[in-house]
């Protein structure tokens, strides 16, 4: 399970947030190195004897600081147009879900079911039981199946919206007569947290994200459960 409340990013639980991760540490890396760099010639230029004030040009130097930018672009371009590229695939999900962004709450649909849906609302202070986060709990969490490619349509009602998971690595904003798709997949069963990402007005902090994901048999249990209700 992602606490929201832990520092840094939330451990991943999806291989687009492992990917994501991973170019973090390499794009910190790269930033490292150059501030290393940086600081090194400062501090020999700021304590050597050696001066001159002769030189007109020094195209050696000149070269150099010309091609290792452009080498050190491609380097981090690479890795995060790959990452684009996975984002954006979508082969054959095993289910389909279209959620719609409200002021202020969120409403999801089970496309691959008939008359499957629900609204969810953030669960108020007064009435949370004890272990539940404040601000974060629903009345209605949106259950997924555990490792299974899942087709997430995104849009609002009225006004803009963003529907954002840190530790899945989704953030995708819902815009009114627009539908965005993303694709969910959970690693591992647990519950994920999240909330809406777009200034939307005045209860904007208060419409929250909680998706559950569980094995695929519970799940189809919980679908009859919530069929027959």
């Amino acid at each position: 399970m992602a606490y929201p409340s832990q520092l840094g990013f939330q451990d991943a639980a999806s291989p687009i947030m492992e990917e994501l991760l991973h170019f973090h540490d390499h794009t910190l890396m790269v930033v490292f190195l150059i501030s290393t760099l940086v600081l090194y010639v400062i501090s020999i230029m700021m304590t050597t004897k050696l001066t001159s004030t002769n030189y007109m040009d020094a195209q050696d130097v000149e070269m150099i600081w010309t091609i290792l930018p452009a080498i050190i672009m491609i380097v981090i371009a690479l890795p995060s147009l790959r990452i684009l590229y996975l984002m954006d695939e979508l082969s054959d999900p095993h289910l389909t879900i279209k959620t719609i962004g409200h002021q202020w709450y969120w409403s999801y649909e089970f496309t691959d079911y008939d008359n499957l849906s629900f609204d969810s609302y953030m669960i108020p202070t007064q009435d949370l039981e004890l272990g539940q986060l404040r601000l974060l709990e629903v009345d209605n969490r949106m259950v997924v199946p555990m490792e299974s490619p899942i087709r997430m349509l995104i849009s609002a009602e009225d006004v803009l919206h963003s529907w954002a998971i840190p530790s899945l690595g989704l953030k995708t904003d819902a815009i009114p007569g627009r539908l965005n798709q993303t694709t969910l997949i959970a690693t591992y069963p647990g519950i994920f947290y999240g909330q809406c990402s777009e200034i939307c007005g005045a209860n904007h902090s208060f419409m929250p994200i909680v998706i559950e994901a569980i094995p695929v048999q519970n799940f189809e249990i919980w679908s009859m459960l919530m069929l027959e209700t």
